[in-house]
């Protein structure tokens, strides 16, 4: 996810972006201390409250494509997913993310706390943190802005912002299929983790 997430970032696996993903605007920028932070929106013809919804629940994070979900809303808590089907609570190879800081309907903020067992650069990934801010539109929709913070300067934060920019590219893009019960318009690489 993630992953919100991550990944999460909602809880996507990440994918190598090769191109930009039609729908989803990038207003990545570099911080003043280097760091990058990875800023992707998308407008959804849905009010808010049904991307709060998906979020915020099991049945949200499973109706984004993972196989398994458990959801413990509240700060501190944490929304823990899998791809794959039946995966138990506390499995080791499950995406964990701790919840932050939320407002209903409108913000969420969280980090990953546990990736895959062979998910690489899980410690790097460990100091990014995820925002989702949902901004009700004038028409009835919503802007979803998902953004990664903390990616600082190396080879390891180059490599895992290029696996998320398009991994979180994608989700953004399933989310609002799933919510507009659209067939996806381009299926997300599920062979990487979170």
């Amino acid at each position: 996810m993630v992953s919100l997430a991550a990944v999460v970032a909602l809880a996507a696996p990440p994918a190598p972006v090769t191109r930009p993903v039609p729908g989803v605007s990038d207003t990545s920028f570099v911080a003043d201390n280097g760091d990058r932070t990875m800023r992707l929106s998308i407008d959804m013809p849905v009010p808010p409250s049904r991307v709060w919804k998906a979020l915020s629940t099991a049945e949200g994070w499973r109706a984004l494509s993972v196989k398994t979900a458990y959801v413990d809303f509240r700060e501190g808590g944490v929304i823990e997913t899998s791809y794959r089907a039946g995966s138990p609570k506390g499995d080791p190879d499950n995406i964990k993310n701790q919840i932050i800081a939320y407002v209903p309907d409108r913000l969420l903020v969280f980090r990953n706390v546990q990736a895959p067992r062979d998910f690489k650069d899980a410690a790097l990934f460990a100091r990014v943190t995820t925002t989702i801010a949902i901004e009700a539109l004038r028409s009835g929709g919503c802007r979803v802005t998902l953004s990664g913070d903390g990616y600082a300067a190396g080879p390891g934060f180059d490599a895992l912002y290029g696996k998320f920019l398009g991994g979180n590219a994608s989700t953004l893009v399933s989310l609002r299929d799933a919510l507009t019960s659209r067939p996806p318009s381009a299926p997300p690489d599920r062979t990487a983790s979170p």
